[in-house]
């Protein structure tokens, strides 16, 4: 008898991606997955979207599927600067002011049409405080993204010029300087625009050479 092809839907393909996010902090059980599994919906938004506006209380944590959000905030003088870039397979959202109950320093909006998975806060909050691998899971997240990777960060913009920044970026995100727009990209390096124009013209012009 011919084997049947198994087609996963669009939901079912990023909840595995999902859970294999999740697996690279903490080896949680099917049975954790569930508890977390039973708290998410799917959302889709358009791009220019705003998830979450700025002085907004920030309710859920959100899951890139698809798509690229940018958290931005704007000086007094009307000046806009980008926070970060969110990229597929990365949580994207406001942690500080869904802990504090507190207005959110910066707006989320997306700037590809994208689709997320969502979580309520404090329903994820409270399966951390009764579940043990899940409170485990949190401890490695917490570590990996608010001890290392922010460390790792504040070291890169002290450390390491601009163009070593940019390349490193590439490396993680490939396509990432033909889908979001380059002063987005350049905000997200502490650079300006032009900055980063003359760093790309420098590696096109270090590439063509190094090709001849």
């Amino acid at each position: 008898m011919a084997g049947r092809r198994i087609f996963m839907t669009e939901e079912e393909k990023y909840l595995a991606e999902f859970r294999e996010k999740l697996l690279t902090y903490y080896p949680i059980s099917d049975k954790a997955f569930q508890l977390l599994q039973d708290i998410i919906s799917f959302h889709r938004l358009d791009k220019g979207e705003i998830l979450l506006n700025i002085g907004q209380v920030s309710k859920h944590l959100n899951f890139i599927c698809q798509g690229a959000m940018i958290a931005f905030f704007t000086d007094d003088q009307g000046n806009t600067y980008n926070k970060n870039i969110f990229l597929e397979r990365q949580f994207a959202g406001s942690a500080v002011s869904a802990l504090l109950k507190a207005p959110s320093e910066f707006t989320l909006q997306a700037i590809e049409d994208t689709t997320i998975i969502r979580m309520n806060y404090s329903q994820y909050k409270e399966l951390i405080y009764n579940n043990d691998e899940l409170k485990r899971f949190y401890i490695a997240y917490l570590e990996k993204n608010w001890i290392i990777d922010k460390e790792q960060r504040e070291i890169s913009l002290v450390m390491e010029n601009a163009t070593i920044r940019y390349q490193k970026l590439l490396a993680a995100y490939p396509d990432i300087d033909k889908r979001i727009p380059l002063q987005h990209i350049a905000s997200h390096l502490a650079i300006t625009p032009t900055q980063l124009s003359r760093i790309r013209k420098d590696l096109k012009k270090r590439d063509s050479t190094q090709h001849m």
